[in-house]
């Protein structure tokens, strides 16, 4: 006999899919408890990255982000389909970053290119990318910060493989941490 509430075949193998994908080394994935009522089936990680920015807090990540795969057997007209990716992340802005009219633009293209790039088919595209200004309080009180980005969106994947998707988030949170493209080797400057 089968269990009713198990998740359906189709949610499993793509759960697969992404737990095969293999992140760069600099980047820390772990896996989350995703948000119930979103869908029937829900599934989600996190991906953190420090890019190495000199007085960064050590317990803060320079970039983080969460992707989370939603399944609805029956689909949704809107989603187009019957999987949905929703994704956060969250980066640190360098100081010639801050107030440019372009930036919006840039983070968008974090997402659209590492999806091209990772091969990742999709419909239903959207999003945001919002600079944020915050002040802590409590017992993490702290100065005021203007210097974070935050995208969020969400996308219909086509295909049954969802590995490129979860690998071009990868990409994504790479990018908007400052990260050189996987496999760059650095210049260094030597003395003569």
């Amino acid at each position: 006999m089968s269990d009713a509430s198990a998740p359906p075949p189709e949610f499993r193998r793509a759960v697969e899919s992404i737990n095969a994908m293999r992140p760069r080394p600099e980047l820390f994935v772990s896996a989350l408890d995703a948000p119930p009522r979103l869908a029937p089936y829900t599934w989600a990680f996190s991906v953190e990255a420090d890019a190495g920015t000199p007085g960064a807090d050590l317990d803060e990540p320079d970039t983080s982000g969460r992707l989370i795969l939603l399944h609805d057997p029956a689909g949704q007209d809107a989603w187009e389909g019957t999987f949905r990716f929703v994704c956060f992340v969250q980066a640190r802005l360098e100081p010639e970053q801050l107030g440019d009219d372009m930036l919006p633009v840039v983070g968008w293209s974090w997402l659209t290119e590492a999806l091209e790039h990772a091969g990742a088919e999709y419909v239903a595209l959207g999003g945001t990318v919002t600079q944020t200004s915050s002040v802590r309080f409590g017992d993490i009180a702290g100065p005021r910060r203007d210097d974070d980005v935050e995208l969020r969106a969400s996308w219909t994947p086509t295909g049954e493989d969802l590995a490129p998707h979860a690998e071009a988030f990868c990409e994504m949170v790479a990018a908007a941490a400052g990260l050189p493209p996987a496999g760059a080797i650095p210049l260094i400057h030597r003395s003569v």
